[in-house]
């Protein structure tokens, strides 16, 4: 497996050569969801008003990314749309987001395998310099049509930190999980890019499932005239690097456990994601 991963590298190399000879760029615009499982029981509510509940607690976990790449940079980015600016209503106590704006730009760099990412947490801006992480890529000889693009199928394992509560449902856990990271590119547009923090393949990323998050590339501009493609390296933020920040991180949503434990009747939320 190792052996045909080296050929198929050695082949994007040529390939790559040929397509600088062409200033390949790109946008390649992908939607990303989360499956999370959700619960509702009622005696009081139809089919169908189960079923609208269940949309409509979804739709916030439902975003649009473009990916906007040449063959060395790429820069990673949410899609504006009406529902951007909206936020949940905290009639019922405090929200606080922890997930950023929405308009934060993650920048990678291929030459020299690195990332640079704002981010904004708990009101601040950041801007997280750090090395890409290669994966350990395991080359399948499945292959499947995405669009009109002949797509082969790619995986690895990985160990990340999770958030789970704890038995007794009083508060979060750090916990390691093991999960399965399965991808589908295409070396037909021979760019080692991907969608989020995905790369290192001989080919442009089309899908990525990662346990219960999934990107699905839906439209592909290449070489766009009209309008160039144009990589924007961020410069916003107080500079750290990846550990610094999880640090940040964690500090932060231990002091609010800290403050809000044991306060019945103040709602407080913490969205963690979307």
């Amino acid at each position: 497996m190792k052996t045909r991963l080296l050929i198929l590298l050695s082949l994007f190399l040529v390939l790559v050569d040929e397509a600088e000879s062409q200033q390949l760029s790109g946008r390649a615009y992908y939607k990303a969801s989360n499956q999370i499982m959700i619960r509702i029981d009622s005696a009081d509510m139809s089919p169908e008003e189960i079923a609208d509940a269940h949309e409509m607690m979804k739709k916030p976990w439902q975003r649009d990314f473009v990916l906007s790449f040449t063959q060395t940079e790429s820069n990673w980015k949410q899609m504006e749309t009406l529902e951007n600016g909206s936020s949940p209503s905290a009639s019922d106590g405090m929200t606080v987001n922890l997930s950023g704006t929405g308009d934060e730009i993650l920048y990678k760099n291929l030459v020299d395998q690195s990332y640079v990412q704002e981010q904004e947490f708990m009101g601040k801006e950041f801007l997280i310099h750090d090395g890409l992480v290669p994966r350990q890529w395991e080359l399948s000889a499945e292959t499947k049509k995405i669009g009109e693009y002949t797509a082969q199928k790619a995986s690895y394992m990985e160990l990340v930190d999770a958030m789970h509560f704890s038995a007794e449902m009083t508060e979060m856990e750090n916990v390691k999980d093991t999960i399965q990271v399965t991808v589908w590119f295409t070396t037909e547009i021979p760019v080692a890019h991907g969608p989020e923090n995905y790369f290192g393949l001989p080919g442009l990323i089309l899908e990525v499932h990662n346990g219960g998050r999934s990107f699905y590339c839906e439209k592909i501009e290449l070489n766009p005239v009209a309008e160039p493609v144009e990589i924007e390296k961020p410069k916003q933020g107080k500079v750290v690097s990846q550990g610094e920040f999880q640090l940040i991180q964690e500090e932060s949503i231990q002091q609010m456990q800290n403050r809000y434990q044991g306060k019945p009747g103040e709602g407080s939320k913490v969205r963690i994601g979307g």
